[in-house]
């Protein structure tokens, strides 16, 4: 059990860790050879060049203005000045909303930790009950609920101020929830136009004897959305084509590399191994080796761009449907289109930076099999990940050392060693099983066949939250493996639970306070250093970069990271929930991540990051869901500790604070959600109208023409429709059907020939 004394420790340790990361940025920022490594937004954006071209030598590489280092801490205010619009300009809804969840945090915990501080610390610390028992505890304990006498009338204090840290938080949140879905509105209805305002994703198109998919997507929009369909394009297999184009970058970069290498010593030619990992098979020249595989692969790709344009088995049933106006678009991605409604499904398409290609391939008949595959496989990846986490868990205590390694005692008994390993192993040990983490999540979502790289990281993200809840949270709680943790509450009626859970949680504070200061105060230090991108740029720029596209290709900007970073910040949420009644002792370190966080996060979007995507803070609803999912997990833990207080008389008060919770989220949910899933028909109308007059020549057509090609395909001559592009110049289109069955547009019906939606073998389309 760690002491006040352990826990200062890691406190010094982890301080002085993220002093000297910050410490190591702020002079590392400054020297001109890193300039690229700290700033690539702005080079991104052509709003800043390269001090290396120019001043003397010594200056190209280190900064040797004195001054600068006087104000090596300047990047603290400067981070903080951009306004919120100017931000969102800059790097987009999406970067702005996510930093107010950092925001939202110190909204939520500030008031709370000073609350707390002034009544709960008193009220615990003024008790003997732990000094009068035969329990082992630290000062710690002294200062949470532990402290408390069975059955004291002082448990009406930490009920009131449950009471008020819950309508506290639905305040801010439900605070928040209105802000950022009028900031999503409002950015949706100032953007420029973009081409997935005019675009709907359809899938399960139904096969037809008598025309290829084109012409079936073609025919059925040109029926039912006549007046306002413009144009669609084909979904291709193009999987192995994206794979022999990757290969073909990657020899290229080879070739760049001994070529460069040549240039500067042109007495030799390099040499290869043309075996694995180029230590094996037989010995040739680099530059001819390379030159060849390119050429190779340039002909596989020509050959694989005919194939996939011609093979009917490449083309998938979904396609990328546009239309003339914003208001068409919604009514078909928000309507259904047949009588079946697993035929013709329709979706908003995400921004075509969005898409992920490679699903788009999966047959959907898949999916569902698909995603209970890995339903399964999260299940068994949650509850026997535990087994090696809580093994080394245990290594990292003072009692599993003495066990597997009695010849240290000697060792380990000394105060520093001592204390160093109760506050400051068990948190860095965990922090090191979790790194492999978020990669084996995202191959999980890819494999379920979400289509858009924000779906992705927030499904990822999703799994990422459970697995931290069950085995970061629960785990170290319950201190057992996961699987161990099912059985007992199994075996175990449901009002047991709470009390489970409600009597380890302050048992655990002090290993939770050690695990944020490893994570959230160093960990979020160390992100600003940059190290790996610092040696990767590095590495690229003497080994392969020739030209300034070269070298801007090896900056590697990175993104917010919302799979990663999300579900970390939750669960400090969850964290300084569960533990403002029990042990406020931890709040004042949650304070301080979020604070730090903001403060880094805020310098890495204005700097460096550079999103992949936007998608206009679609995540906020997941980020409020999981905060209600904390409250509550905080009331019923509170609920089941108190139940074994013998405080019969006041916990039975707390029972109405779940249900008041789950009701405030489900007023929020249909309050604000629709506009995270929605576009409302008014709204896009309106920006149909002021478009039209502003610029009634624009030319739609050619603007969404390419928007949502497969990037292997750009650039490309070919048109996979080019006699229905020919067709679309006319004023007036006759589109004539080889269809024989009228299974998708039925013939007029016979009682009423005007209910049907349906035209008889060829439709008159009007401009």
């Amino acid at each position: 059990m760690a002491t006040l004394q352990d826990i200062g420790l890691s406190a010094a340790i982890n301080i002085i860790s993220a002093l000297i990361f910050l410490v190591a940025f702020a002079i590392l920022r400054l020297q001109p050879f890193n300039d690229r490594v700290y700033f690539p937004k702005w080079y991104l954006k052509g709003l800043r060049h390269s001090p290396t071209h120019s001043g003397a030598f010594v200056t190209k590489f280190v900064n040797v203005d004195w001054r600068a280092y006087i104000r090596f801490l300047n990047w603290i205010p400067d981070a903080l000045k951009m306004p919120e619009p100017e931000l969102i300009d800059h790097a987009g809804l999406d970067s702005a909303v996510y930093l107010r969840i950092y925001l939202l945090g110190l909204k939520i915990f500030v008031p709370i930790t000073l609350l707390a501080w002034a009544i709960l610390v008193p009220v615990n610390w003024t008790n003997s009950t732990l000094a009068k028992s035969n329990f082992t505890y630290s000062d710690i304990d002294k200062l949470s609920i532990s402290n408390i006498p069975l059955g004291s009338l002082r448990f009406w204090t930490h009920i009131v101020m449950a009471y008020a840290f819950t309508f506290w938080t639905c305040y801010v949140l439900q605070t928040e929830y209105a802000k950022v879905a009028a900031m999503r509105l409002q950015f949706v209805a100032s953007e420029k136009r973009r081409p997935d305002q005019y675009t709907v994703l359809v899938r399960n198109v139904p096969p037809d004897a008598d025309e290829s998919v084109s012409e079936c997507v073609e025919h059925f929009f040109l029926v039912n959305h006549q007046d306002h369909y413009l144009m669609h394009q084909g979904v291709y297999d193009a999987n192995k084509l994206a794979k022999l184009v990757k290969e073909k970058k990657g020899k290229q970069n080879w070739l760049d590399y001994y070529q460069l290498k040549y240039s500067r010593d042109q007495s030799k030619r390099p040499m290869m191994k043309t075996g694995f990992l180029g230590c094996f098979g037989e010995k040739v020249d680099a530059i001819d080796h390379q030159t060849a595989e390119i050429e190779r692969l340039s002909e596989e790709i020509a050959e694989e761009i005919q194939r996939v344009r011609k093979d009917p088995k490449s083309i998938m049933p979904a396609a990328f449907v546009s239309f003339k106006t914003r208001w068409g678009a919604a009514v078909c991605a928000q309507t259904q289109q047949s009588r079946n409604p697993t035929m013709w499904l329709t979706e908003w398409a995400p921004e075509p930076r969005d898409v992920f290609w490679n699903n788009l391939a999966i047959p959907y008949v898949s999916l569902t099999i698909r995603r209970l595959i890995i339903a399964v496989v999260f299940f068994f990846l949650t509850f026997f990940f535990m087994i090696p986490i809580a093994f080394v868990q245990t290594l990292a205590s003072i009692e599993g050392i003495r066990k597997r390694a009695p010849f240290l005692k000697v060792i380990i008994d000394e105060p520093f060693i001592k204390s160093f390993i109760q506050g400051f192993l068990p948190g860095i040990a965990l922090k090191i099983f979790l790194i492999f983490l978020p990669t084996i999540l995202m191959i999980m979502s890819k494999f379920e066949g979400w289509l858009s790289i924000s779906a992705l990281e927030r499904k990822s993200a999703s799994k990422y939250y459970i697995f931290t809840i069950v085995n970061v949270f629960l785990g170290n709680i319950i201190a057992g493996a996961a699987f161990e943790q099912l059985n007992a509450f199994l075996n175990q009626s449901a009002n047991q639970i709470p009390k489970t859970i409600g009597v380890a949680v302050p048992m655990k504070a002090s290993f939770f306070i050690t695990y944020i200061m490893v994570d959230g105060w160093a960990g979020i230090a160390g992100e600003i250093l940059r190290l790996k991108p610092l040696i990767f740029y590095h590495l690229k720029n003497f080994f392969l970069v020739k030209t300034e596209k070269d070298r801007e290709e090896a900056m590697d900007p990175g993104s917010v990271g919302f799979n990663t970073g999300e579900p970390q910040i939750q669960l400090y949420f969850l964290l300084g929930l569960v533990y403002a009644v029990v042990t406020p002792f931890l709040l004042p370190f949650i304070l301080v991540f979020f604070g730090l966080a903001y403060v880094v996060y805020r310098h890495q979007i204005i700097n460096v990051y550079n999103q992949e995507y936007e998608s206009a803070a679609a995540f906020w609803p997941d980020v409020h869901g999981r905060i209600i999912f904390a409250l509550c997990f905080s009331q019923l833990s509170l609920l089941g500790l108190l139940s074994t207080k013998h405080a019969a008389q006041s916990a039975p008060f707390l029972i109405a604070l779940p249900v008041l919770t789950i009701s405030f989220h489900l007023f929020c949910k249909g309050r604000y959600e629709p506009a995270f899933t929605k576009y409302p028909i008014q709204e896009a109308r309106m920006r149909d109208t002021l478009e039209q007059a502003r610029e009634p020549n624009f030319n739609l057509k050619g603007y969404l023409q390419n928007a949502y090609v497969h990037p292997v395909f750009k650039g490309d001559d070919e048109d996979e429709d080019e006699d229905f592009m020919n067709k679309l110049e006319t004023d007036s289109v006759i589109v004539p059907t080889k269809r024989h069955s009228r299974l998708n547009t039925p013939v007029p019906s016979k009682v009423s020939a005007g209910s049907s939606p349906s035209l008889p073998d060829a439709v008159i389309h009007e401009h």
